[in-house]
């Protein structure tokens, strides 16, 4: 299984286009924010993008 918080996510979105937008453009914001600020990302950026989307979408 490839990230267990894909399929709640799935749930919480009307369409899958929907959440690939949302997961694409925060990724992009963490990489850029990583890439200014001189970090170095452990993780992929869309893996960290669809943790944090995961646990907003839970909280919700």
């Amino acid at each position: 299984m490839l990230n267990p918080s894909i399929g709640k996510l799935i749930n919480e979105y009307e369409n899958r286009y929907d959440l690939v937008i949302d997961v694409a453009r925060r990724a992009r914001q963490i990489s850029n924010r990583a890439e200014n600020n001189g970090e170095i990302l452990t993780e992929k950026s869309v893996t960290l993008a669809l943790d944090e989307l995961a646990e907003e979408k839970c909280k919700d």
